[in-house]
């Protein structure tokens, strides 16, 4: 299977499950990793044959921008889910929510989580 990935995508928003969060944008960053046949869009230079990349980046930017979530990993659902109900020809995804100024009383470089789904058979 082929990949294509789409790293490193940034937005201001506002989730968590402290109450102080909800008032507060905070960075999250998104890696999304999309397996699917790219033979055709390959052989053929043709769009029509593969996701575009702008398209999956609106998703991303939508869900992050959009309702506030308390949990990151709610997020990465909706980021997957909206996305492979976008796209056909996605088998699977893998999604993973970065939230490095996370509120922990702590030294870290980062947290996040990462999930992988995979179409549904009908």
């Amino acid at each position: 299977m082929d990949k294509i990935f789409l790293r490193g995508m940034t937005f201001a928003a506002a989730h968590g499950v402290l109450p102080h969060e909800h008032g507060v944008r905070q960075r999250f960053i998104v890696d999304a990793e999309l397996l699917l046949d790219l033979h055709g869009a390959g052989v053929h230079d043709n769009l029509a044959e593969t996701v575009n990349y702008a398209e999956v980046y609106e998703i991303v930017r939508k869900t992050i921008e959009g309702e506030t979530k308390k949990l990151i990993e709610s997020l990465a659902e909706d980021i997957a889910g909206r996305v492979l109900a976008a796209f056909s020809t996605i088998q699977s995804i893998r999604i993973t929510v970065h939230k490095p100024a996370a509120p922990i009383p702590g030294i870290f470089s980062d947290v996040g989580v990462s999930i992988t789904r995979e179409r549904e058979e009908p």
